[in-house]
């Protein structure tokens, strides 16, 4: 029973004030700006303005912090968003820094291919799969094999010259030794000039390659160009095709004591960075063999 009067009693009363609230907005909108209600609107706000003041003073180091945190939130997501920005960017440029050096390299192999006379059915393309971990740079390995129509024997070359021959051929891939390896020996011969000798690996230095058994009577100058040959010892052909650019004259000695002049050679090839090989898979036409070379 009490709670039925309770719950009228809140009824009528909140009823009472919205009447009121009915009245008063109305009396507030019908009146003048000088009327009584306005008057009081006014009174009331005077008065509460310091109160106002004072706690958006107060609460300033509150919303300060909420806007704070906020700030560090959007600042970590824009942060996170650069940084993808920027790992796709890196990508981008590295990709394009590779598809720059594998179009020069492919370029100039395209150019030596022509000067050498080698068709699109004698040479075959491969990519290095494996380098030799020493500092020799003796060996590396190919992704094309004896399933491809490699076989031993094959000259290899990049657009900077001669790098070797395939040694070794199984049936998806096959190695090469390069000519800076001990147990590589290329007839070449000094271009102009046309003094000849055998090209071998110096030791102590894989960048640094003799040219041996140029005879005294032979001039040979810093800066001349070293290149195959075509010829080996008796009437058998060289497996390297003539004219394929080896490597530089760097150093010319002689000694009175010795039948042959000292010559080293800078090799065309950086050995350091091959990505892109060329193997010559079919015998180019070569010139008539010179009785009594003393070439292998």
């Amino acid at each position: 029973m009490y709670d039925k009067q309770v719950v009228r009693r809140r009824r009528a009363v909140l009823a009472v004030l919205v009447g009121l609230s009915i009245i008063m907005l109305t009396g507030y909108f019908g009146e003048s700006t000088g009327g009584p209600l306005h008057r009081f609107q006014g009174g009331i706000q005077t008065v509460l303005s310091p109160i106002e003041s004072g706690a958006s003073i107060a609460f300033k180091p509150i919303r300060n912090l909420a806007g704070w945190f906020g700030d560090v939130f959007d600042a970590k997501g824009q942060n996170k968003d650069l940084k993808k920005q920027l790992d796709a960017t890196r990508q981008q440029l590295v990709a394009a820094q590779a598809a720059s050096r594998d179009d020069v390299q492919l370029r100039k192999q395209l150019a030596l291919d022509d000067r050498l006379g080698i068709d699109s059915g004698s040479r075959l393309e491969a990519r290095v799969i494996w380098k030799s971990p020493t500092a020799w740079y003796s060996t590396i390995q190919i992704n094309k094999g004896s399933g491809d129509g490699i076989k031993r024997d094959q000259p290899v070359v990049t657009g900077d010259g001669l790098i070797g021959k395939v040694t070794s051929v199984n049936g998806g891939t096959a190695t090469v030794t390069l000519i800076t390896d001990s147990s590589m020996n290329v007839s070449a011969q000094v271009e102009p000039g046309g003094a000849g000798g055998v090209v071998r690996a110096s030791l102590g230095d894989p960048n640094d390659m003799r040219l041996d058994f140029i005879a005294k009577g032979h001039a040979v100058s810093v800066g001349q160009n070293v290149a195959t040959s075509g010829f080996a010892s008796g009437k058998l052909d060289s497996i390297y095709p003539k004219g394929i650019p080896i490597g530089r004259v760097s150093k010319v000695s002689s000694n009175e004591l010795e039948l042959y002049r000292q010559v080293h050679i800078k090799p065309f090839a950086d050995f350091r960075r091959l990505d892109y090989v060329q193997v010559i898979t079919n015998k180019l036409k070569q010139p008539t063999p010179v009785p009594g070379a003393s070439t292998p």
